[in-house]
Parts: C-alpha cells; sequence; structure tokens
C-alpha cells in the first residue's frame, strides 16, 4: 500500500465520520487507540527525516512508546504463548507486533 496524504481538513473530516458512524460502537480503549495512531501518522507524514524536536517533545514520545509496547505485549500474550512461542515474551521480535496480523 502507497502511503496516503491528506489535508488536516481532511483528516477532520475522516476522524468526525468514523466517530459517528463506527467507531462509536466500540470500546474506549479503540477509539483511544485510533484516535493515536492517526494523529502519530500524521506527524511522522509532515516531520523531515532529520528534524529534531524539543526535550520534552521526545520525552513524551519515548514514554508513549514504552506504555503502548507493554499493554500491546500484555494484550498479546495469550496467543505468543498459544503458538508455543520458546522463552515467553523475552524472545518477542518487534517485527511480530504488526497490527491486525493473526
Amino acid at each position: 500500500m502507497k502511503n496516503v496524504i491528506v489535508t488536516q481538513e481532511q483528516l477532520n473530516k475522516l476522524v468526525n465520520v468514523v466517530k459517528e458512524n463506527e467507531i462509536g460502537k466500540d470500546s474506549m480503549a479503540k477509539k483511544q487507540l485510533f484516535t493515536i495512531a492517526t494523529l502519530a501518522h500524521k506527524m511522522w507524514e509532515s516531520m523531515d527525516d532529520n528534524e529534531q524536536l524539543e526535550d520534552w517533545q521526545e520525552s513524551k514520545i519515548a514514554q508513549c512508546e514504552q506504555a503502548i509496547i507493554a499493554v500491546v505485549k500484555e494484550y498479546m500474550y495469550d496467543e505468543f504463548v498459544d503458538d508455543n512461542v520458546s522463552g515467553g515474551m523475552d524472545k518477542l521480535d518487534f517485527d511480530d507486533l504488526i497490527i491486525g496480523k493473526k
């Protein structure tokens, strides 16, 4: 899939339509994950490769990364145990953490 670039106005419209239609039926966590993913992707697209952020911004991003990794690992733990992954979570490869992969 190729990258899709949208304007801020288009992104806002998309977020509103999805929230009103589909996501309104989902859990609060799912809504929050959608917001995090959407905004993080938008920021990632707008940043230059060598762009530096302020220290406090980098710190918040690092904290968020560690928090989401902890949640995803715990959420996916049973799936890895069921697949008889030897070594448990210590052997988890970040390449395996692809949203939607079954």
